[in-house]
């Protein structure tokens, strides 16, 4: 057992090192779009994203100190007990302390996991009383969005308009291919915004990875989500769920503005009704 401990301890440098190299590569990605090679998150912008990403590295931690463990004890089985050091097996059956051990270990490590994954689980599901309702509505293979709390005075019809992808062939220098639209999402920081979220022909899915938003999208259902964007920037998802011959032509770009300049937006759409 000696022998063990002193083992254990040469591997516990290698083990902080590999730990706070996996840790470091979740914080890498300092971007809310994504871009070649990553292997992070984008850059959260609700405090859904911020807490999906904690819990992420939370786990890992777990994970990567598991496998060590795992790892080396049978390292140190292998190379402790094998022919060439001991050439007669022991003659045991039982190990009450053992057993015990690793009962309860397991048992330890899952309620540290399970109590911040639940209330993760139960945060995402928590109901604001929203200052903001957008409904979303999948079509194949576009977005159509409409604000129903501002209205024209005139035919009472809510701001609407649909969102198709921007082909290569349009697309300005500097904007992304495959995720830019003809019409933006508009939408205020620092405000309680409910998502209405359904699809007209076949089963779509609004997905933002910033937000921490994936929400599918179902005929004749109406799925409903919470969100509040803590910063200004333009975000950038795609549907996830497959669609048909052009699923992957169905981009989503959300750009978050101040309270003023969204409420100067709003005039100008009702305007033009």
């Amino acid at each position: 057992m000696q022998l063990f401990y002193q083992k254990f301890i040469q591997f516990n440098f290698y083990f902080l090192i590999f730990l706070l190299t996996v840790n470091l590569f979740s914080f890498i990605s300092f971007c809310d779009a994504s871009f070649d090679w990553q292997i992070g998150f984008q850059d959260p912008a609700t405090p859904i994203a911020e807490g999906i990403i904690l819990f992420h590295n939370y786990l890992m931690s777990f994970i990567v100190l598991i496998c060590i463990l795992v790892f080396y004890v049978l390292y140190f089985i292998i190379d402790s007990f094998n022919s060439s050091k001991v050439s007669k097996a022991s003659n045991f059956t039982d190990f009450n302390l053992l057993e015990i051990v690793w009962t309860l270990f397991p048992a330890i490590i899952l309620l540290f996991l399970a109590i911040p994954s639940f209330t993760l689980l139960y945060s995402l599901d928590e109901l604001i009383d929203p200052d903001l309702t957008l409904k979303i509505i999948g079509h194949q293979w576009y977005w159509t969005y409409e604000y129903s709390d501002f209205s024209s005075m005139t035919n009472g019809e809510s701001i609407n308009f649909d969102s198709y992808m921007v082909s290569s062939n349009d697309l300005i220098k500097g904007g992304f291919r495959l995720l830019e639209v003809d019409n933006r999402v508009i939408l205020p920081v620092l405000t309680h915004i409910r998502l209405l979220i359904t699809a007209a022909d076949v089963i779509h899915c609004w997905t933002v990875p910033s937000f921490g938003v994936k929400v599918d999208a179902c005929p004749g259902r109406l799925s409903q989500a919470s969100l509040f964007i803590k910063r200004e920037g333009l975000y950038f998802g795609q549907c996830s769920e497959i669609c048909g011959v052009n699923h992957g032509f169905m981009p989503i770009a959300v750009k978050s503005v101040s309270s003023d300049n969204f409420l100067t937006w709003v005039l100008y759409k009702i305007e033009n009704i």
